[in-house]
């Protein structure tokens, strides 16, 4: 292919993702999946390589990239099978994250797989938002291995039965599921309608020569990084089990665009669910040094292989069965980034932010009683905060940042479909750090209970602010607050009508001496 077909080739793919991803959230029923955008879609050859992505969230996007080659060699694979799966030590990231994926034969030969993940509010976890704190992956909800929902085009619905009938959700989740299924039966038209058109050889030589074409163009933007190791350490606050200060480490060693990210001397896996599996981990880290390629540079394996990362098995980002891991995939995953970014100013002072809020802020929520299961509810959110500013301005305000993509629930959204007020939601004035460029504010969100319910937060930058660089100030850590008292950053809490929660969110860091201009 020449420069214009291989840009051509490369859109299709793209396009054939963002169908995906239309499909998924005009049919989703839940506000999570419809409202907020808590989902990815991808494409992948045959042996599970990544060929294309959505602009989705980056820590399914990465993560998939990095596991699936281990989840498709271990099925045997037949036409018009799908699986589903949510295990994070087969493939997954946390259990609420759902995936599903589908092959594509062309003349009864294997030559693509499909994929989709969106975050379910109720994966059957005890705690209403299925984002408990917990001491093991049992507790946090149902755990799916590789499992066959669709046989040669047919449903099982005994399975999705077993499956959506261990949750809360009713409808929900099933029309949910039945979104996903129908987002994967489009990619699969779709990508077997641009397969023909060019004929299967010709498809897989576009494929090559998209890695290789990704490959130069990330080599290239990685070697403007001067050669050198580079160590950062930041810590995590708490576990919400009472460990305090977990630290996350890295040496990144850098020779002519090659990178090796290496964790020894991170923290062992803890006793709450800050844990990681090491393929989220790896999207934190495929995040942070993707961000340094040119915009154009495709989404698919090639821009990956100059990456290597090491963490021993049993520490914090390589966490072994059966660690708890529910905030280990939005918490720790977020410190990743903090770290990598915070090695890397080390070489790019010039480039690299300050930190930004440092936590998806979550927040999980939901009533499970004995009566009516139409009376039950379960939701949950991130909200957004301040963004790190850099050298060339002031960082964002009231903004998801690197690991996560996802929008806000609209307040009409919320109070239609669940017994809440929103009293407050502004942003949290003079919260970003100071500096010759202002860290960007944190969010100020406040919840009225209109019935009792359960509330669990997990939720980070409580006890430690997202720092500045090049002298700039700290952000303001965050803050939770229940009718004013203050709660930790881990918590459930049961709640009755009346009751006020108030979550201030932090802000990024400053850049820059003010003094020195």
């Amino acid at each position: 292919m020449d420069a214009i077909e291989l840009s051509i080739f490369a859109s299709r793919l793209n396009a054939i993702c963002d169908e995906m991803g239309a499909v998924l959230q005009r049919a989703a029923f839940s506000p999570n999946i419809r409202d907020r955008l808590d989902f990815s879609c991808a494409v992948f050859d045959a042996g599970g390589e990544l060929c294309a992505q959505a602009a989705h969230i980056p820590v399914h996007l990465g993560s998939m990239a990095y596991a699936m080659r281990d989840i498709v060699s271990g099925l045997d694979w037949r036409p018009g099978d799908m699986i589903i799966l949510n295990d994070p030590f087969m493939g997954g990231t946390h259990l609420p994250d759902v995936t599903l994926i589908a092959p594509l034969f062309v003349d009864g030969r294997l030559i693509a797989f499909v994929a989709n993940r969106a975050h379910h509010a109720d994966i059957g976890a005890a705690s209403p938002g299925s984002m408990p704190l917990s001491r093991t992956l049992e507790e946090e909800g149902l755990v799916i291995p590789p499992t066959r929902i669709i046989v040669a085009g047919k449903r099982d619905n005994a399975q999705l039965q077993a499956i959506t009938g261990a949750t809360r959700s009713g409808e929900s989740g099933e029309g949910d599921l039945a979104a996903q299924i129908s987002a994967n039966l489009s990619g699969v038209q779709r990508l077997q309608i641009l397969i023909e058109s060019l004929g299967v050889q010709a498809y897989q030589q576009g494929l090559d020569e998209l890695n290789d074409y990704a490959q130069r163009l990330a080599i290239s933007a990685l070697a403007e990084i001067p050669d050198g190791d580079y160590a950062f350490t930041d810590v995590m606050d708490d576990d919400g089990m009472g460990g305090l200060d977990i630290p996350i480490r890295v040496k990144l060693s850098i020779r002519a665009g090659q990178v090796l990210a290496d964790f020894r001397g991170t923290a062992a896996q803890v006793a709450g669910n800050i844990n990681c599996p090491l393929s989220v981990a790896a999207a934190a880290v495929f995040y942070v040094f993707r961000c340094l390629m040119p915009a154009q540079t495709p989404a698919c394996a090639g821009s990956f292989r100059p990456i290597t990362i090491r963490a021993p098995e049993g520490c914090l980002l390589n966490a072994q069965r059966p660690a708890a891991v529910a905030a280990g995939n939005v918490e720790t995953s977020t410190r990743i980034v903090d770290v990598i970014m915070g090695a890397l100013a080390q070489a790019l002072p010039e480039l690299i932010p300050a930190a930004s809020h440092g936590s998806m802020n979550n927040l999980a929520m939901g009533y499970a009683g004995a009566g009516s299961k139409a009376a039950n509810w379960d939701y949950y959110e991130t909200i957004g905060g301040g963004s790190g500013a850099g050298s060339q301005g002031a960082g964002a305000s009231a903004i998801q940042t690197h690991m996560t993509n996802t929008r806000n629930t609209p307040i009409e959204v919320l109070e239609m479909h669940y017994p809440l007020r929103v009293r407050r939601y502004a942003l949290r004035r003079d919260s970003g750090g100071a500096g010759r460029h202002r860290g960007g504010d944190g969010l100020i969100r406040e919840f009225e209970f209109l019935q009792p319910a359960s509330i669990t937060l997990l939720t980070e930058r409580r006890r430690h602010a997202p720092w500045g660089l090049n002298g700039g100030q700290p952000g303001k850590p965050g803050s939770n607050q229940l009718n004013g008292e203050p709660l930790a950053g881990k918590v459930n809490r049961e709640v009755k009508a009346g009751d006020v929660l108030t979550i201030e969110t932090p802000g990024g860091g400053g850049w820059g001496n003010i003094e020195t201009g």
